[in-house]
């Protein structure tokens, strides 16, 4: 029998806690083995627009393909499931992991971690009757399995013309019409309902998608945001006639700037006055490429703009650190705009973002 599970809470972007329930090391090399065994299998069944923790998929095909949808379609079911991952219901889960797997002793241990009790910090033990833990190597597959019959298949059979992108419970449904997307809308209330979960009353909106092209008045709600990214009417130009329109864009959400500029708030190397400005670079590198490679993959400006943040930052440092610098926030500036000359990728948002600073 799995003993208790550790329950660890983090913080969510949009603020509260998330919370994980981390297995002991024999259970999650046990969980590690019985995925391997269940995962190939699934895969062959899983939606072909269904990308969250699944081999060859990833959050950026995600949004590529919702960006491609949402310029041929016009409006958005913007989905948000109240709870997900802890309000599954174990007895339906399990209905769906028969139905692909016949081994005994697999589903033995996989309905024993689905029950397993919850421990937290100060000790208590805490009964499961519902939920698959985030945290869990087993945790992904589950949840995505559940969905496959709750949400994909479901949409696939009785909305074929609404195409979709769901990474893991984060979904939007393609609508062409108003009225089709309020009665999908409504269908999908009622179908979360059947299978034991709720969609959030407040979260789940229909989104109308607005540009040059489609001016439709009176609409509520003209943007939502998906994996990090905030989809709304932005400006763009046509480089072959030198116009500029409105077009429906990507980019990257004020929620994520804001997780961002609050892990830069915590970097301990910008308050030490002994660091030289290489080691600066060493400690912040790996985690600006990071945010480049995701959040710059789509409407770069945005990016470009927030990246300046750190730009003034470093200048800030600078000024502590030399006293020559410390009289004009210019000279700071023109102090690292000569670093930005001698070692120009220095930085790693400096050379693929363009965001060197500026005098």
């Amino acid at each position: 029998m799995p003993p208790p599970v550790k329950l660890v809470e983090i913080p969510k972007k949009v603020g509260g806690l998330r919370p994980l329930g981390i297995p002991t090391i024999a259970d999650r090399i046990a969980q590690t083995v019985v995925r391997g065994l269940l995962e190939p299998g699934l895969e062959l069944i899983f939606h072909e627009d269904s990308y969250g923790y699944r081999p060859r998929k990833s959050a950026a095909m995600a949004l590529g393909k919702a960006r491609e949808r949402c310029w041929k379609l016009n409006w958005v079911v913007d989905v948000d499931i109240k709870g997900y991952f802890d309000n599954i219901p174990h007895d339906l889960l399990m209905k769906a992991v028969r139905k692909h797997c016949g081994n005994k002793w697999m589903l033995l241990y996989i309905e024993r971690w689905l029950k397993a009790p919850l421990q937290k910090a100060d000790g208590t033990i805490v009964a499961r009757r519902k939920g698959v833990r985030q945290g869990s190597i087993i945790g992904p597959v589950l949840a995505n399995l559940y969905l496959h019959y709750c949400m994909d298949i479901w949409l696939e059979r009785e909305f074929p013309k609404c195409r979709f992108e769901r990474y893991a419970d984060d979904a939007i449904i393609h609508c062409e019409r108003m009225n089709e997307a309020l009665k999908l809308k409504a269908a999908l209330e009622r179908r979360m309902e059947e299978c034991g979960l709720r969609l959030h009353p407040e979260k789940t909106n229909i989104v109308y998608c607005k540009d040059s092209n489609r001016t439709a008045k009176g609409v509520l709600k003209t943007s939502f945001d998906f994996l990090g990214y905030t989809f709304r009417p932005r400006l763009a130009e046509n480089s072959q006639r030198g116009e500029w329109f409105t077009n429906w864009l990507p980019a990257v959400s004020h929620r994520s700037m804001r997780s961002m500029n609050e892990k830069m708030r915590k970097w301990e190397v910008l308050n030490r006055t002994d660091n030289k400005i290489q080691d600066i670079a060493e400690a912040i590198n790996p985690v600006l490429r990071g945010w480049i490679n995701y959040y710059g993959k789509f409407y770069k400006t945005k990016l470009k703009k927030f990246m300046h943040i750190i730009n003034v930052k470093l200048a800030s440092w600078a000024r502590r650190k030399y006293k020559n610098l410390r009289a004009s926030e210019m000279k700071a500036i023109r102090w690292l705009h000569g670093v930005t000359v001698r070692q120009p990728n220095l930085f790693a948002h400096w050379a693929p973002l363009g965001s060197k600073p500026t005098i």
